[in-house]
């Protein structure tokens, strides 16, 4: 190839600079699927700097959403046909939600003969948000005495509206303490509230 009398090292290096400036997510692969190279964009979408993604395995930092996608395109490359193929993702988000798009791999080498490496492009095609939490899970008597307390009821009372004694209200009320690691009552009820237990903008208190 005629590179103009210029040193082949210099323009590896200005296809360097180019491929780390390049917006999209791009890799290099080897046929197998192992990053060879990345550049900076590809490696914020694993949450990571490019040197560390040498080695891993592109499907597996981009779960492929259908097996026979990929079941067709290792097959492909065994033949070693040069076509573009196009697999569906999902992977994490930074911000705990879930990323999907596209991953497009061309093979590519220097001839016909030569075992190709695969140019990987990921196209993000939209987020889904986490599914909610769901509440935590208490014992009815747990609940009621909960909703009591948010009230302002007493040990005493909470006793006599649940039909226990108030010995059984502090047993339930310490196993509530040590399970969600809460310092006094307020915080108890607090707790109860931030996890879901307890219904907000509802008075009385209700679980």
């Amino acid at each position: 190839m005629d590179l103009g009398g210029q040193d082949p090292v210099v323009w590896r290096n200005r296809a360097l600079i180019l491929f780390d400036r390049v917006v999209t997510p791009v890799a290099v692969c080897d046929v197998y699927g192992a990053v060879l190279l990345a550049n900076p964009a590809m490696a914020a979408e694993c949450r990571t700097s490019p040197g560390r993604l040498r080695g891993r395995d592109v499907l597996e930092l981009f779960r492929p959403q259908e097996a026979t996608q990929v079941e067709r395109i290792a097959e492909a490359l065994r033949l070693r046909h040069r076509s573009r193929y196009q697999v569906s993702v999902c992977w994490p988000g930074a911000d705990g939600t879930e990323r999907y798009g596209e991953l497009t791999a061309d093979p590519v080498s220097d001839s016909s003969e030569d075992t190709p490496a695969l140019l990987v492009m990921l196209r993000v095609l939209g987020v889904r948000e986490p599914a909610p939490a769901a509440p935590e899970q208490v014992t009815p008597a747990e609940a009621r005495i909960l909703a009591l307390l948010a009230g302002g009821a007493t040990t005493a009372r909470a006793a006599r509206e649940t039909g226990l004694t108030t010995d059984g209200v502090t047993y339930h009320l310490r196993r509530l303490t040590a399970r969600w690691g809460a310092a006094n009552r307020t915080e108890l009820v607090a707790r109860a509230y931030a996890l879901g237990v307890l219904t907000p903008g509802v008075w009385p208190p209700e679980a």
